[in-house]
């Protein structure tokens, strides 16, 4: 009874990045409502899977080991959640913002009619005052999310109804190891009392998947560029500064719209979420939508003409000028002083 969920993804027994890093989150807060942490696995051959999440914080892992769940198909998973959820009554439910949260999550909401915010890049606990209803709530979800195309930052909260689900990036919350000792309790999920014969009705006959060949998210140093480089071709100067620097190129959405570069490459709210040692931004205007992807930078150079420009703001150096005659200088600069 109100505790946190998080409903996890496996690939081939492997718990998914995206689902570590909310019970790392979810771990946190738990603790600040003094609740527990439970997290919920649904699939096939899924033994001592809890190994992998008990680290992260669970205090309960709930496993639901089925042929019928290996691959996710939408109604078995939902007629599963859905009814555990109405047993043990969450406060909060998280889910990666995956294809798999995207199907699930909107269709568990509405069976309970508890609402969900997409693709939040902040949850936070707080106290909420409804002046109108002369109403005091206490200890609310706040989903944060970029709204109105970027241009506001938007907090969303649910007062009434539970549980408060929201769906997040992966790569936006931090993964970390909450205590390699950490044990809690694992409980196993009666699929076949979950279970109605229509909610097997489609079956999955062959399944292709196409690993991404762009691993931008893991690279340490980052060269991102914006709507202001141009054109596709003034693309291939970043490329040669990545290759030189031995990073990958990243992209705003308005280069990637523009067909500058492939939606791999795309950083934002709409894209990946980044966290390199390095981040030259070059051309980029510094939009929320793009920002909210790469802020955690630990080291963040903004390469722009314009002096104004909002990636300035959260920028550790700033190069005013052409990216076209900056650019080439970086790389004939790294060339002649590095071996």
């Amino acid at each position: 009874m109100d505790n946190i969920f998080v409903i996890c993804e496996t690939e081939d027994g492997k718990v998914a990045d995206v689902s570590l890093e909310l019970l790392t989150k979810g771990r946190s807060l738990a603790n600040q409502l003094n609740c527990q942490l439970e997290a919920v696995v649904l699939g096939h051959q899924l033994k001592e899977v809890e190994k992998q999440i008990f680290p992260y914080g669970a205090d309960v892992v709930h496993i639901g080991d089925d042929s019928r769940l290996e691959p996710f198909t939408t109604l078995p998973y939902t007629s599963i959640i859905v009814e555990l959820f109405k047993k043990e009554k969450p406060q909060i439910a998280l889910l990666g913002a995956t294809t798999l949260g995207r199907d699930l999550g909107p269709r568990v909401s509405s069976a309970l009619h508890s609402g969900l915010t997409a693709d939040c890049t902040a949850l936070e606990i707080g106290d909420h005052e409804d002046k109108k209803a002369k109403k005091d709530y206490k200890n609310l979800l706040y989903q944060i999310r970029p709204a109105f195309g970027g241009n506001i930052v938007a907090t969303i909260i649910n007062p009434e109804c539970r549980p408060q689900m929201a769906t997040v990036r992966e790569g936006v919350m931090k993964k970390e190891i909450y205590s390699k000792e950490h044990k809690g309790e694992v409980k196993v999920i009666d699929v076949e009392k979950y279970l109605k014969p229509e909610d097997t009705v489609v079956k999955v006959v062959e399944r292709h998947i196409e690993k991404n060949r762009i691993n931008i998210k893991n690279s340490s140093i980052i060269i991102s560029g914006g709507y202001g480089m141009g054109s596709k071709e003034n693309f291939s100067l970043l490329y040669e500064l990545a290759d030189v620097l031995g990073g990958e190129v990243g992209a705003s959405r308005a280069a990637v719209d523009a067909g500058f570069a492939e939606h791999d490459r795309q950083i934002g709210q709409t894209g990946v979420t980044v966290r390199p040692k390095l981040y030259i931004a070059c051309g980029i205007s510094g939009q929320i939508q793009h920002t909210a992807g790469m802020e955690e930078s630990s080291m963040v150079v903004a390469i722009n003409n314009d002096p104004t420009a909002p990636i300035n703001k959260i920028a550790d150096y700033v190069i005013t000028g052409d990216v076209m005659e900056i650019i080439p200088r970086l790389i004939k600069a790294y060339k002649k002083n590095t071996k």
